[in-house]
């Protein structure tokens, strides 16, 4: 059964990767202009203080000019830095952090190293996201970095993926491990999703 399922979401993820391939510089551009808005206005509903925020790679919906425009209001972003074990440690985002390339390719900041732990003191996570289903269950591009971190959290605040509109889908496939989001963050949208209600 698993097999199966492993199957399924590893089909889904080419589908997607060969897609976010083919959009335009300039789609990607409005896109990220478009996050920016949605997740500047989510972080304000919240009443957020302390965030934590991914950088996005070239194909994903851009996070870079939310993050800047976040440190300029005074809001604490946390930069996640991959570990070979499998957990995340946390870099605290400066208007001067260097980026340099993580594991995997992924960008990830230079700057003093925060654990695990440190992420438990947000008011809201960002998270990225291969695709998210309408009951609010997240495809990754699994390597289960952030399943494990929301999994292990005592109190995990609101938790959103930001995607493009069209990875928005009816369902995807889900294992015993994969952890649901909050909502999702689209270039034209901010949507609470069914599994919770924050």
């Amino acid at each position: 059964m698993p097999d199966r399922i492993e199957q399924a979401k590893r089909a889904l993820r080419a589908d997607l990767r060969e897609r976010r391939q083919t959009i335009s510089a300039h789609a990607r551009e409005v896109a990220e202009a478009g996050v920016a808005e949605q997740l500047d206005a989510l972080v304000a509903r919240l009443g957020a203080r302390s965030i934590s925020c991914f950088l996005s790679t070239p194909t994903e919906p851009g996070t870079h000019a939310f993050v800047r425009a976040a440190l300029d209001r005074g809001i604490r972003v946390l930069l996640p830095i991959t570990r070979e074990d499998g957990l995340l440690d946390w870099s605290v985002a400066t208007a001067d952090t260097e980026i340099t390339e993580g594991l995997f390719g992924l960008p990830e900041p230079v700057g003093d190293v925060l654990g695990p732990i440190a992420v438990n003191d947000v008011d809201l996570l960002i998270i990225p996201a291969a695709a998210v289903d309408r009951q609010g269950m997240r495809l990754g591009w699994g390597r289960g970095y952030f399943d494990k971190t929301l999994g292990s959290m005592e109190k995990c605040p609101p938790v959103y993926a930001v995607i493009f509109d069209t990875e928005l889908i009816d369902d995807v496939p889900r294992d015993v491990h994969d952890q649901p989001v909050t909502g999702v963050v689209t270039p034209t949208r901010t949507l609470p999703l069914a599994a919770h209600t924050s």
